[in-house]
């Protein structure tokens, strides 16, 4: 285990929460907590084996949420002083009292157990900090170069995105928790050209909970992947596009991750399902009319909100209101069983306890409810992707995901993906260009048949899910195995003008 980054720990964080927690409290707050964050980033951009961009970013600062008269009120500052901090706390219960008059809900915020003075790092290997930027360069570049030098290749971009997020956390409960986790997102798009045509090939690495080390180790096959890119480029140029029509669909991970993420995880937010949050996005329809009633898919589809995922983007030891991370289901065996909550919202609801869902993307951000890691399980005993696929008489195979859109109550959607395989009889029979599935949420997961077992499990995810006005970002991860789905709408994404 790493320990916490001493530039973070150096700071005055116990004078900064006793600065700014007493002063709430004289001021009359009910509940009172600070954040103090410190992120650090850096964006990595190569085209054609060249550095285009290399932006280093490190945004410190904290902030102060009270409930003062039954009503929320915030403030951030970058005084990292006691002073400061005192300041910023006076200004949130100030902000409270103002909006006093016009809140007709007061807040109440379910119980959370005391958990006194922790830390808690993420799992990783070698800071990618640690790593001089020049060698970070390099290794994109010889990538990208390896790709060039072959006639079937016409460009080369790569990219990687790196987050070390620090943030100390205290309240009037007796709290102070520090954390630290590490992030990186890489990737290589390579582009070919062939009679007049283009397309491009993208690599399927997800990005991870991982240091260093996720480029360098034995955790993916980069060498594997590359060497693979120019040959299925090639062969996506050529294939032929697809006849819309009805067809039974084995999805792999690298696609199924996010038809995850837009129709269970944003679905099942519970401040969504409630309309707290409709602007970004939308509402939900699975409504809390709906929760230990609704089919939402086939006897074998149990997912799981997890934010103690090793390696997970969501994964932490406590979120943004002191609540320690919990693994819970949200749907159990078809059946929809559970929401994702944050303090206000399970209280509100009647719940003993929230599950952990609140996060803020800065200090300067206040905390709203968001997604765990998302995840549909294996079957324990489940088949290989290549078993899914000889079931298959007349389908195709979804690989990597790329463009999506779904309607504002996260139930009509559609999707395409990186590249498409015909299944004929059992067996993969070349790809296929233009594909597009669609289908209502349940609808689809209703139309499950089988999963894959723990082989074909693999943890994908987004650095940039939004939520919130003013928006903000989260990291998250879903977890899934190939899974099988019978009679599929499928449309030609050309033809209808869905790409």
């Amino acid at each position: 285990m790493h320990d916490i980054d001493p530039a973070f720990t150096a700071l005055p964080l116990r004078a900064l929460a006793d600065a700014a927690l007493s002063r709430a409290r004289e001021l009359g707050a009910e509940h009172a907590d600070l954040r103090v964050e410190r992120i650090r980033s850096q964006t990595l951009r190569l085209h054609d084996a060249a550095l285009e961009t290399a932006l280093d970013a490190d945004d410190v600062g904290l902030s102060v949420r009270v409930v003062a008269g039954g009503t929320w009120g915030f403030a951030a500052g970058i005084d990292l002083t006691p002073e400061g901090a005192a300041r910023v706390a006076a200004q949130a219960v100030e902000v409270a009292r103002v909006a006093a008059a016009v809140n007709r809900e007061p807040i109440e915020l379910a119980p959370e157990p005391v958990h006194g003075e922790r830390a808690w790092v993420s799992s990783y290997e070698i800071d990618p900090f640690a790593v001089p930027t020049p060698d970070k360069v390099a290794l994109l570049a010889e990538w990208s170069r390896g790709l060039l030098g072959d006639p079937r290749v016409q460009h080369v971009d790569a990219s990687l995105l790196q987050v070390k997020e620090n943030k100390f956390f205290a309240d009037l409960n007796g709290n102070a928790i520090t954390q630290q986790r590490v992030r990186l997102h890489p990737v290589v798009n390579a582009v070919g050209i062939a009679d007049g045509a283009f397309d491009t090939m993208r690599t399927l690495a997800p990005p991870a909970g991982y240091g260093w080390e996720w480029l360098t180790g034995d955790h993916w096959d980069w060498a594997g992947e590359l060497a693979r890119m120019p040959e299925l480029l090639a062969e996506k140029l050529a294939a032929p596009s697809v006849e819309a029509g009805t067809y039974d669909l084995v999805v792999d991970p690298s696609n199924l991750w996010l038809t995850i993420h837009e129709s269970i995880g944003h679905a099942t937010e519970l401040d969504r399902a409630l309309g707290y949050e409709a602007a970004y996005a939308g509402t939900s329809f699975a409504t809390p009319d709906k929760l230990g009633k609704l089919r939402y898919g086939s006897p074998v589809m149990n997912v799981t909100g997890d934010r103690t995922a090793e390696h997970g983007l969501a994964t932490i030891g406590y979120d943004d209101e002191g609540v320690q991370a919990q693994r819970f289901d949200i749907v159990t065996d078809g059946l929809f069983t559970g929401y994702q909550t944050d303090r206000r919202i399970a209280r509100l609801t009647g719940q003993e306890r929230s599950n952990g869902c609140a996060f803020a993307d800065a200090a300067s951000s206040m905390p709203i409810q968001r997604m765990a890691n998302v995840s549909l399980r294996p079957a324990p005993d489940g088949p290989s992707t290549e078993e899914l696929i000889s079931g298959v008489d007349r389908g195709i195979y979804v690989v990597g995901d790329k463009s999506w859109s779904i309607d504002m109550q996260r139930y009509n959607f559609q999707f395409t993906g990186q590249r498409f395989y015909r299944i004929e009889n059992g067996r993969l029979a070349g790809q296929l260009r233009d594909v597009a599935y669609q289908a209502t949420t349940t609808d689809f997961w209703n139309s499950m048949e089988a999963v894959g077992g723990p082989q074909t499990y693999v943890l994908g995810g987004a650095f940039n899910c939004g939520k919130g006005q003013p928006g903000q970002v989260a990291p998250v991860s879903h977890g899934c195995p190939s899974a099988l789905f019978r009679g599929v709408n499928i449309l030609n994404a050309v033809k209808e003008g869905g790409q």
